[in-house]
Order: structure tokens, then sequence, then C-alpha cells
């Protein structure tokens, strides 16, 4: 890696990250809400869904409580996934797409924080703190002897009191998966890199609504945050640009931290083909 590609220093990055994570933790704790408003906000989008057509949460949910053998792997998937490739994918970028990884941070960090102003603004109970009555399972919960969580969602047995239940809308375990699939299929040099970039946002999708964490629409508002982060990275990236051409400095799409180098380089996903 040239120092001309070089992204900021691996503790500046970590810090800033380990900052924006902390924010958005302790932030979802904040945003609880009320549990009546949250139960109301599931129930209508539960409605809503039924009038579409795409309720498709209750028969997954029915299939995956049925059957251990997609239920339990599920479980895992939920619980894990999200925590692993999305700082895998992070320090991949960083180590061998320098050009790229400012970009997708600052994408990344961007739809994070807009994931929060919307638990914050829309409490919703998810479909396996419904009522009985409404036919959903907590499958985390039916199938809890497999793994180490307990009753609260995929947080550790004992540890239910430090996440917030109600912070589904939007899912940003579908948001994440939607990144990464992203930028492993565009800049994955393998196939079976490119290919786990196309699989990975699809099985998330499935599995949040099949372990009743998520209704479908939660999934689409997850997308629907990616696509925003994405256009606030891009107009980040284009102000910097500006700013480095009338200073002398440069730096890739979305750097928050920039450093000295010629102007001509545009980092963004769009550009880097």
């Amino acid at each position: 890696m040239t120092e001309r590609h070089r992204p900021t220093r691996w503790w500046a990055e970590l810090l800033l990250l380990g900052l924006v994570y902390g924010v958005y933790s302790g932030g979802r704790l904040l945003a609880r809400g009320d549990v009546d408003l949250a139960v109301e906000h599931g129930l209508s989008i539960l409605r809503f869904e039924h009038v579409l057509g795409m309720d498709f949460e209750r028969p997954l949910n029915r299939l995956f409580t049925e059957q251990a053998w997609i239920g339990v792997p599920a479980d895992f998937v939920y619980a894990s996934l999200h925590y692993l490739v999305t700082p895998v994918v992070l320090v991949w970028l960083y180590r061998r797409r320098p050009a790229q990884y400012r970009f997708a941070r600052t994408w990344l960090v961007s739809s994070t924080l807009l994931g929060l102003i919307g638990f914050t603004l829309m409490p919703t109970c998810p479909p396996r703190l419904l009522d009985a009555a409404h036919g959903f399972t907590d499958t985390m919960a039916y199938y809890s002897g497999y793994g180490w969580w307990g009753a609260e969602a995929s947080a550790p047995r004992g540890m239910g009191g430090f996440t917030n239940q109600y912070a589904a809308m939007p899912s940003l375990h579908v948001g994440w998966a939607l990144w990464c699939g992203v930028l492993l299929w565009a800049y994955g040099r393998t196939p079976l890199l490119k290919a786990f970039g196309l699989a990975y946002p699809l099985v998330t999708t499935v599995v949040v609504m099949g372990t009743a964490n998520h209704y479908f629409l939660d999934a689409v508002a997850g997308a629907a945050v990616m696509g925003a982060g994405f256009l606030i990275a891009q107009r980040i990236g284009s102000r910097s640009r500006t700013r480095i051409v009338s200073g002398g400095w440069d730096t890739s799409a979305g750097e928050l931290l920039p450093k000295q180098r010629p102007a001509a380089e545009d980092d963004s996903p769009a550009a880097a083909r």
C-alpha cells in the first residue's frame, strides 16, 4: 500500500468507529420509547403488510419454528454474523481497497446514525414480542438451549437490559448486510466473494423475518436507510473534492481526515470500476 493511497492511521479509524458505535448503542437504549406505542406501531405495520399481501413473516416464522434444522442455524446467523461480517469487511477494505475505504466507512456511519433516528421516532415492537394470538414464535427463545442467547433477541443471557428490543424499524441487520453485499460484489476479486456478497443480504432478510425479529417493511426501511446514507456519503465526498481543488488538498470521497495528495483521484464506488 503506497502512502498516496493509505487511509488514516488504523488507531484513528478504530477510535472513530468505536465512538460512532458507542453513540449508536447508547442512543438505542435512550430511544426505548413507550411500549404501548411500540406495539401499536408493530400492529400497524402488520396490518399494512397484510393489505399489500407482503406479510411474509408469519409463514417463514412457522417454518423456522417447525423445522429445527432451519431455525437453529438461522438463530446463529442472526446472533453472530451481524457483529462479525461488517467489521471483517471494514478491515478488508482498509487493507485491500484503501481507495474505497473512506467512502465505505462514511456510508456505513451515515446510515447507522439515520437508523438511530428511525429507532427514536418510531419505536416498533418486533413480531416475536406481540401477543401470542398473532401467531408468532420467538425462535431465539424457543431454541435458546442451542446458543448463548436467552429471551432478549441476540443478547447473551442476563444481558437483555443492555439492549433495546423495540429498535426494529429500520432493520440494520438488513442494512449492514446490504452494505457488506454491495462492497463485496463491487470489489471482490473472486467468484466466491461476489457470491457471498449477493447471498448475504438476501439470507439476512429471510432470517430476520423467519426468527420474528423484524417485519418485511423493517427490511425495506433498512435498505432505504442505506440508500440515503450512500447519497449522504456522496454529498460529503463531493464537498471534500470542492474543498480540495480550492485548498490544494486531496481526499477520497467521504474522507473525514484528509491527507495531502493529488486531486485527480475519485474513490467513490461509482467511480472505481
